[in-house]
């Protein structure tokens, strides 16, 4: 029996990808695309590319067991629990909330309807970020004694740069994927992060570049640019790596590396790179519809996804403050009750 799959919006650009990835997908039903408010008109226009229809939110979620949030930020929360109150299983995009209290009551809200939340982290299915855990799960680097990464990319417009939809600028954006990996790579939590952030390469409201130096829970060192630094015209969307420095060993992953270069002297192309690698998203699509099939909850949850979220908090306000900011594990978060305004 096919799991039966919707969109929830496709404001975010991550939805094509997850929509090509559902066509045909074996046990799969792509069912349709859903939308509220100024979405609607950019979801509708996406059924002919999507092969697929439009339909009201309820009547969306009466037909589906699981939908893909691609909304903005800010609407992550009110998409996530409608499809809780009708019984149906999330995949959110990243990050999970713009806030860590947003992103609890996320999860708190699925447990207690008893649907499983995961969140969009495709680089954990990523064939570098693979090879990379399995070199430290045989011990090859010994200790890991320091990291540096990068997610590096264009600036994506839009509602991306709206404080108010987006949360914040690019470490909202680029932060979570790569400390995502770093966590289900070593085992370990950012336990502090100091930040710098600013805007200098794009005339926009938030920041589009920074740099974030962090420790991790066993005392590592792992650091971090996440800014939007691309020139549009680049030959590729952007960048994710990340170096791990051992006692025995060194690993550098880039993630999508594994690319040739095109080179043209007519028309507009001029000099692009083509990617010839594994499709991440493939893997995390894949991985949802079994959960679903399966009544499991996907790879990366909700819950792992609230320490995301805090990194996130805490370099915004290591930023503000201009010193390091502690970061609250979910153990800890989850043990302490919610504070009332």
């Amino acid at each position: 029996m096919s799991a039966r799959i919707g969109i929830c919006s496709a404001a975010h650009l991550h939805a094509d990808s997850y929509a090509a990835c559902l066509d045909g997908l074996e046990g799969a039903e792509f069912v349709g695309v859903t939308a509220e408010g100024d979405e609607v008109e950019r979801t509708k226009e996406k059924t002919d590319e999507y092969g697929t229809d439009f339909y009201a939110p309820d009547e969306l979620l009466a037909r589906v067991d699981g939908v893909v949030v691609c909304s903005t930020n800010a609407d992550h929360g009110d998409w996530v629990e409608r499809a809780a109150a009708a019984g149906v299983d999330v995949l959110c995009e990243k990050p999970l909330a713009p806030s860590v209290t947003e992103a609890r009551a996320m999860v708190e809200v699925c447990e207690s309807a008893g649907v499983h939340l995961g969140v969009a982290m495709p680089l954990r299915f990523c064939q570098p970020v693979r090879n990379a855990k399995a070199a430290l799960d045989d011990g090859a680097l010994g200790d890991v004694r320091f990291l540096s990464g990068t997610n590096r990319g264009r600036m994506p417009g839009e509602w991306f740069t709206d404080p108010e939809r987006a949360g914040g600028g690019a470490v909202v954006d680029h932060t979570v994927h790569i400390v995502d990996a770093v966590r289900w790579l070593t085992g370990e939590d950012v336990r502090e992060v100091y930040a710098e952030i600013d805007t200098r390469f794009h005339d926009v409201p938030v920041e589009d570049c920074n740099l974030l130096s962090m420790e991790l829970s066993d005392g590592t060192s792992f650091v971090l640019d996440g800014s939007w630094s691309k020139p549009d015209r680049w030959e590729t969307w952007g960048d994710a790596t990340l170096r791990l420095v051992g006692t025995d060993g060194v690993v550098s992953v880039n993630c999508f590396g594994q690319t040739i270069k095109q080179t043209r002297d007519t028309g507009d192309a001029g000099i692009r790179s083509v990617y010839w690698g594994s499709n991440p998203d493939e893997g995390l699509v894949r991985d949802f519809v079994d959960a679903v099939a399966e009544g499991r909850p996907p790879l990366k949850t909700g819950a792992d996804a609230l320490d995301d979220v805090a990194v996130v908090e805490a370099a915004y306000e290591s930023a503000e403050r201009g010193e390091p900011v502690a970061v609250e594990s979910t153990a800890e978060r989850l043990r302490r009750p919610e504070r009332t305004p």
